[in-house]
């Protein structure tokens, strides 16, 4: 059995796919881009800036279940560069500090809308 969690506090999926998933006492939440969820504008000013718009969406997400940053269980992030990686993770441990996740971090060709950063996050209920 599956549910479909939506929250307006982060942006709306833009193609055929769920914000979040929640099955089997996990919440499988979409990768997040750097979406403005009140302008549904992609934010600028660098991978530091995005990846705290990207947390800020997780975040939201999270919390309309009702859980926090710890407890995520597994995070996938997808970098445009691999070189932005300090910078990117250098704002991922102020959100994730405590008992981090696992975590995968790749490059990618290209992510929507020309994202710098995009981040999944398997949470636990």
């Amino acid at each position: 059995m599956k549910t479909i969690i939506s929250t307006s506090e982060a942006p709306q999926a833009i193609g055929p796919y769920s914000q979040a998933v929640k099955a089997n006492g996990f919440l499988f939440i979409s990768g997040q881009i750097p979406i403005d969820p009140v302008t549904g504008e992609i934010v600028y000013g660098g991978v530091e800036v995005q990846t705290r718009q990207v947390l800020s969406n997780l975040k939201a997400i999270l919390a309309k279940e009702g859980l926090t940053f710890a407890n995520a269980v597994k995070t996938t992030v997808f970098l445009q560069d691999m070189n932005d990686f300090a910078a990117m993770n250098k704002v991922y441990a102020e959100y994730l500090e405590t008992d981090p996740p696992a975590r995968s971090t790749v490059q990618v060709a290209k992510l929507p809308r020309n994202a710098l950063v995009e981040i999944e996050m398997i949470a636990a209920y």
